[in-house]
């Protein structure tokens, strides 16, 4: 599709070319937008008709954002600015330098410019920052027939009018009624009759993470948002919700991975910029590792009485890293869909416990077959590295399932207590524990 639009373009057939980008979904032609040379994206976009490029500017990346709002005239970017709802337009104002932000509230509606700015007040990870102001609000005295009359009035602008919320003279949120409601009550009835008033909803300053796991919990297709005096103010739709969510879910990602989070496309940041979020993690993980070289030192008696033990530190600690890994990622995502609490800890440790036993027996036997039979080891080093084994994978577990619990308690994200640092602790561990048990049963 990409190569056939730039084919029409280099031909200059562009009464073409808009019939085939009006036949296209709003993401995908962002997506080729995204991708095209940077000299035809202005040309490209204007082609749009004027509704579909609103659409497709907001589902288009920040760079991308930038470059058009520089070749814009100041009437084409009046009139995309006029086709925005109000949280996509302060969006688009927080990615962008602060040239290109003076330019765009210069051409922004004083309203709108108004609540734009008031938006921007609230802290960035709130609700209030996340929210619209563009809903559609009833009277709890108003007639079925006269919340059709509001909707069709002032529901072209508003970014939802599915769910409708009810309030009184003070703005207070009462209750809150669907589209379906309308449509299936009577014409006469009023809204406090028909009206939800179990309503779910977040407060301005509510942290943004939590209010898209309301989203998840509750199945909602938006969330009103209320100050400090339960005035409605916003409301949050399930389309930012989503947004959230890969946000949180790739900023796990990269504490998972040892990486500091970067709101940037991989392809979009700079080998220096890279190389700053990692090598704090790396040089953190490298010297705590030296840790594990000072256990080898102070038992390197033993290792001489015992050469053979050496050739089974990888497999010991590799063992320990990944059992202690497969518990710390189960607890963080358990932790993060709510399904485990700080309450839970002992019942996590004791299931943790019984699963590590098998685990480690299971892996024991196997690992003395190997030994006896294909390394041919004396059975008593057979049995020391898989005494060893079973007890290190019995600790992996109980710190790679309680770490994750504890960070999360005390306020850390327990995303970083993944792999990388559980692995470290681990294989402290098991190099304590595999000289403790060599020296009881070989007796060095």
């Amino acid at each position: 599709m990409n190569d056939q639009i730039l084919t029409l373009l280099e031909e200059k057939n562009y009464h073409q070319l808009k019939i085939l980008l009006s036949q296209m979904n709003e993401a995908d032609i962002a997506s080729i937008l995204v991708d095209a040379p940077e000299d035809a994206l202005p040309l490209l976009y204007r082609i749009l008709p004027k509704e579909l490029a609103s659409d497709v500017f907001v589902n288009m990346d920040s760079d991308t954002q930038e470059i058009l709002i520089k070749a814009f005239s100041d009437k084409e970017l009046r009139e995309v600015l006029d086709e925005l709802y109000v949280d996509d337009a302060v969006d688009i104002i927080e990615e962008m330098p602060a040239t290109v932000v003076k330019r765009i509230l210069q051409h922004t509606d004083p309203e709108v410019r108004k609540s734009i700015n008031e938006i921007l007040k609230y802290p960035e990870d709130s609700a209030g920052s996340l929210m619209t102001i563009e809903f559609v609000d009833l009277k709890k005295y108003m007639t079925v027939d006269d919340a059709f009359t509001r909707i069709r009035r002032t529901g072209v602008d508003k970014e939802t009018i599915y769910v409708c919320y009810v309030t009184d003279e003070n703005r207070k949120l009462l209750g809150l009624v669907t589209v379906k409601d309308l449509l299936l009550s009577d014409k006469s009835k009023k809204m406090f009759e028909i009206m939800e008033t179990n309503v779910i909803y977040v407060s301005t300053l509510e942290d943004k993470e939590i209010v898209a796991d309301k989203f998840q919990k509750y199945d909602l297709m938006a969330i009103p948002v209320v100050d400090n005096e339960h005035r409605l103010v916003g409301i949050v739709t399930f389309d930012d919700a989503m947004d959230v969510l890969q946000e949180e879910n790739t900023e796990d990602i990269e504490k998972m991975a040892a990486i500091t989070p970067t709101d940037k496309p991989y392809l979009k940041m700079g080998v220096f910029e890279t190389w700053k979020k990692r090598f704090p993690w790396l040089l953190l993980l490298m010297v705590s590792a030296t840790f594990t070289g000072k256990i080898i030192q102070n038992f390197e008696s033993a290792l001489q009485a015992q050469i053979v033990l050496t050739s089974f530190i990888p497999m010991l600690m590799d063992t320990g890293g990944n059992c202690g890994g497969q518990a710390s990622v189960t607890i963080i995502r358990g932790l993060s869909l709510g399904d485990i609490d700080y309450r839970d800890v002992f019942k996590v440790i004791w299931k943790e416990f019984r699963v590590a036993f098998l685990c480690g027996i299971t892996l024991a036997i196997a690992s003395f077959l190997k030994l006896m039979y294909i390394d041919h080891v004396d059975i008593l080093v057979a049995l020391t590295v898989c005494v060893t084994m079973i007890i290190t994978i019995i600790c992996a577990k109980f710190v790679g399932s309680t770490l994750p619990i504890l960070a999360k308690r005390i306020g850390f994200d327990p995303a970083v207590m993944a792999s990388p640092f559980i692995t470290t602790i681990v294989d402290a561990i098991s190099l304590v524990l595999y000289f403790e048990v060599a020296g009881l049963i070989l007796k060095i």
